[in-house]
């Protein structure tokens, strides 16, 4: 009886870790590698040095402080957050990929981001007239021999600020549109360029995510040993 009893006890308490395990495990894997952590890491990459909270990060190994040659992150649109319990079925569902911004932070290796390279290089590469689109945005086409493939080029002019220059892959009928339609880069802090992907559905704001994406990152670079 007493060997009895000690299986029992035995069975139960291995029982009982099986399924802490289980839930923990299948708490891992509903997460498919996010985390819901929002502590700050600081990450250095090149000359610039930011601070960026964990739950915003892609991928595991970049959830740790120290010197980076790039790091990848997504936040929800439109108000730029990270993974959360509250909006994981934005980050699992593909069909919602679209309310996802991704963003890439590297050391810059041009002289200039996509908006100064319109002239010296996209523009040389359109052919025809632009086409005038809503929001203010023109449509330019490139040329079959340019090496883009269906994507297009769309500007848009700022006041006291450089023109707006995107890339984009527009969706035809039937297809809908993903979550990295379009893509541009700029230029912040020291040395760092700030590539993002964004759907474009998200086009008739561009202003608005332009100038968002942008303060988002500015606002976590570390200037003077402080945030």
């Amino acid at each position: 009886m007493f060997r009895a009893a000690l299986v029992g006890v035995s069975l139960l308490v291995t029982l009982a870790a099986m399924n802490v395990g289980i839930k923990w495990y299948g708490a891992r894997i509903s997460q498919a590698g996010h985390t819901t952590e929002t502590d700050a890491v600081e990450i250095v990459i090149g000359n610039d040095r930011l601070r960026l909270a964990k739950n915003t990060l892609r991928a595991p190994a970049e959830r740790f402080g120290g010197e980076r040659d790039r790091v990848d992150l997504f936040l929800t649109w439109p108000d730029l957050r990270g993974y959360e319990q509250a909006n994981r079925s934005l980050f699992d569902d593909p069909a919602q990929a679209p309310r996802l911004i991704f963003i890439k932070l590297s050391r810059s290796t041009m002289s200039e981001d996509m908006s100064g390279r319109f002239g010296p290089i996209y523009a040389r590469l359109t052919e025809g007239e632009p086409v005038p689109l809503k929001h203010g945005l023109l449509l330019h086409r490139l040329r079959t021999d340019s090496g883009y493939g269906k994507e297009v080029i769309l500007t848009g002019e700022r006041n006291g600020q450089s023109a707006y220059v995107v890339r984009c892959l527009m969706p035809e009928p039937p297809q809908q549109p993903t979550g990295s339609d379009c893509q541009r880069d700029i230029r912040v802090g020291q040395d760092l360029s700030l590539f993002y992907r964004f759907s474009s559905l998200l086009l008739p704001q561009w202003d608005k995510v332009d100038a968002a994406v942008k303060n988002y990152i500015e606002h976590r670079l570390v200037k003077d040993g402080n945030p």
